[in-house]
């Protein structure tokens, strides 16, 4: 992934001011590299000084960058970096960033040539252009953030990190092939999606399968692959004694079919459901997939049940920013301890747990047909967030919440049971969540990344809606 840099500076100084030129070119080569360290290759398009520069857009776009930052070097003709911002297709990210924290005045005050302070000044003068940039940028509708700082400034490359990984994220997203497998679950009409939306705000290819598919790779699989798989399972898991060996295998089986069911359509993600006649082959590989799933989902190709599209679309994003992302829905509410409880019964985010995964037998999946093996899981004790990605009468948006996972006691009864506190209480964060118009499945990671994600909302171009 390609991030874009260029600065912005006034070229009638160069020749007034000895020296200012190679000074701001030096803070600009400072902010490539530390960009650069971030683990994405920058193209840096140079000092743009004069409108006839604009040519350093297209050094930007014919590198595909997915962001630009856009350094104001000194002060600089709002002229000067029209030209390109209004030829590139990507957000800009406005850089008011100082050398220091503070003008050394007494220094500048010392030289005794006002020439010379004038120069030294100009080295300081970042603030200058940043109202002038803005204005145009908002009569003309040009998306755009600021980062105001200065060079050393900790908090600033926390902010200039952020969106850097926001960028990664968009551009996983857009790479990322989504398989749909089954159908959706009849008459959840909140799960119900369009997929030319999805597809038209995320970029990510949607891959429709087949229950076939699914069933054709299962068949040939191999009994030393099933035993592998077993292995894995008892590696990963913390597998129940109640489970029996017949139940294991046929997990295992239809694990290694998912695997390669992944492998051969290049696969990121999935949502999926199937039920179909009593008793029939698909109804016996679909029972089984929740231990296969949550392989594949702790593994970062997060796997969403039900067939919730949008919410398999917002367990990448949180695997993509390195928060896990497992698959919930709130279930009951501690009025007493003043906490939500959220868990389901499909597959997890193992590598996000607090503690060991307990695998298990349930005896019936409510609601659905068929038994099989679930996972129990609480997810890791400290700061989370919820995301989803909601799809209201205005079109798509990212709707988010941070909160705490907090001990206590939960219901051992094969779901993902976890007890969620938030700052505005049970009661208000329930009424908010719900009139924001989410479906009622969401996708829980570890960590604070509530910004993160607005940064990752601009970049896609769509509203952020924040419970707090």
């Amino acid at each position: 992934m390609k991030i874009g840099l260029f600065g912005i500076g006034l070229n009638t100084y160069w020749g007034q001011f000895e020296g200012l030129l190679d000074r701001l070119e030096g803070y600009r080569r400072e902010i490539a590299d530390r960009i650069g360290a971030m683990g994405v290759e920058v193209t840096d398009a140079g000092m743009v000084d004069d409108p006839t520069k604009a040519d350093a857009a297209a050094l930007l776009k014919e590198n595909d960058v997915e962001l630009v930052f856009l350094y104001i070097s000194t002060y600089a003709l709002s002229s000067t970096v029209l030209p390109v911002v209004s030829r590139l297709n990507v957000p800009v990210v406005v850089l008011n960033l100082q050398p220091t924290a503070a003008i050394d005045y007494d220094y500048i005050n010392s030289l005794g040539d006002r020439g010379r302070m004038t120069g030294e000044w100009l080295a300081n003068c970042q603030a200058c252009s940043v109202p002038e940039v803005a204005c145009v940028f908002n009569r003309l509708g040009l998306r755009y953030d600021i980062v105001t700082g200065y060079l050393g400034e900790e908090s600033v490359w926390e902010q200039i990190g952020g969106w850097v990984e926001a960028a990664r994220v968009a551009h996983a997203l857009r790479h990322d092939r989504m398989g749909v497998l089954g159908h959706y679950y009849c008459g959840m009409l909140d799960v119900y999606t369009d997929l030319t939306k999805m597809s038209g705000v995320f970029g990510t290819h949607f891959e429709l399968l087949e229950m076939c598919q699914l069933k054709e790779l299962r068949d040939g699989v191999t009994a030393e692959e099933v035993q592998a798989k077993i292995d894995e399972f008892y590696d990963t898991f913390e597998v129940s004694s109640e489970c029996e060996r017949a139940e294991i295998e046929r997990a295992a089986r239809t694990s290694v079919a998912l695997d390669k069911l992944v492998k051969k359509y290049d696969l990121g993600s999935m949502a999926y459901y199937y039920e179909g006649a009593s008793g029939n082959d698909y109804e016996n590989v679909v029972t089984s997939v929740i231990a296969g799933n949550t392989l594949l989902t702790g593994k970062n190709i997060p796997v969403a049940g039900e067939c919730e599209v949008k919410n398999a679309e917002a367990m990448k994003i949180m695997a993509e920013f390195g928060a896990g992302g497992s698959f919930s829905e709130p279930y009951a509410m501690d009025f007493e301890d003043d906490v939500v409880l959220w868990g389901h019964d499909g597959p997890a985010h193992f590598a996000i747990a607090e503690g060991r995964v307990g695998l298990v037998p349930l005896p019936i999946y409510h609601g659905k047909p068929g038994k099989g093996l679930s996972i129990q899981m609480t997810v890791k004790h400290g700061p989370v967030t919820l995301l989803s990605v909601v799809e209201g009468r205005d079109g798509i948006f990212l709707l988010v919440a941070e909160g705490e996972s907090v001990p206590g006691k939960v219901l051992n009864i094969g779901n993902t049971n976890s007890r969620y506190r938030f700052g505005i209480g049970a009661r208000a964060f329930m009424d908010a969540w719900s009139k924001a118009g989410p479906a009622h499945h969401c996708a829980i990671g570890t960590g604070h990344i509530a910004d993160k994600i607005g940064k990752l909302a601009f970049l896609l171009s769509i509203p952020v809606v924040k419970i707090s």
